[in-house]
Order: structure tokens, then sequence, then C-alpha cells
């Protein structure tokens, strides 16, 4: 019923299939609780760890339709992500230095509103509402790989076309890198 984890791997960590799942927390009444209200409900109530009490609501979200396919909290988000035949600091520049930037994201006006040299960067759009979070990750010598997550978008249409948008700016980065 998840495409993320299934019934066997689900049951093995929390006593339940999906289709349990379902059936107790429509009995428990989780349909009018919030996000929050049901991760504490399963933590609590059915002694299900922090990790596994959040996959089982976001599971029972969706099942239940109160939740989409890549809806979060705070909105839905997109992600992408490009191995690269480049060294972690290469890539870590090509997203810091604007110049740089410039060269495979265009015309794009980010503000970086936290960074942690070669491993992270958190920055908002050029829309001024919609957060990019960067991971940056040393694959082997020469390799890296960066992957990216916008989020609070708007819609379910608006992560087809951020997604979209993301592969085709990342495989540009790859380009500009392995020149």
């Amino acid at each position: 019923m998840n495409r993320e984890i299934g019934d066997e791997a689900l049951a093995a960590k929390t006593g339940r299939t999906w289709t349990q799942w379902l059936a107790a927390l429509d009995a428990d009444g989780c349909r009018a609780m919030d996000h929050k209200s049901i991760a504490r409900h399963v933590h609590d109530r059915y002694a299900v760890g922090d990790w596994w009490a959040q996959m089982v609501t976001v599971g029972y979200e969706r099942l239940a339709g109160l939740r989409a396919r890549h809806q979060k909290s705070d909105g839905f988000a997109a992600s992408a992500s490009r191995t690269i035949a480049a060294d972690l600091a290469s890539l870590y520049k090509a997203w810091s230095d604007p110049r740089s930037r410039r060269r495979w994201l265009s015309d794009e006006r980010l503000t970086i509103r936290t960074a942690a040299a070669d491993k992270s960067m958190r920055l908002t759009w050029s829309d001024g509402r919609t957060h990019v979070d960067v991971n940056f990750y040393a694959k082997g010598p020469g390799k890296s790989q960066v992957a990216v997550q916008h989020r609070k978008l708007a819609s379910a249409r608006d992560v087809e076309k951020i997604k979209k948008m993301w592969g085709e700016r990342l495989d540009s980065l790859k380009a500009v890198l392995e020149k």
C-alpha cells in the first residue's frame, strides 16, 4: 500500500501492516488530528520509536487521503540529485560563488541563509517564498554528489515542474564541472 515501506518491513518494525495501521488509526479518530498529534499518538499509544512513528503517520495520512505524494507539513517538496566527476570543493564552489553559479543556474537570484562549507546550504529561492536545501557528499576521489530539495511549493503540479527544472539545471552543472 505504501511504495516507500512495504508491509513486511513495516510489520517487522511496528507490529502492523499498512491495512492494520489504517484501521487502528481510523478507529482512534486520527483523521481529525493534525500530523504532530497523530505521530505523538502512534509513538505513545503503540510504543513505536520516533522515526517509525513519523513513517507510519505519513503513510497513514497518504492512505487516508489527508496528504498527497510529495506533500510536507509546509507545502510540497521536489528533490533531485546528481553524482558529478568533480571534487567536493569544486562542486561546493559552483553553488557558493555567484559567478560560478551563473554558469549553470542562469539568472536565479538566491539568498544563502546558512552554509557549511563542502557540506550543505540553505537557500531562499528567487521567488522569496520557497526554500532550497542543498547537501554535498564526497563519493570517492574526484567524485561528488549534490542533493537538492526544493520546499514550500504550492501544489503537486509545481513539484513536477520544479523536479524537471532541477534535473535540467543539475545536468548543466554536471556539464560545466566535467569539461
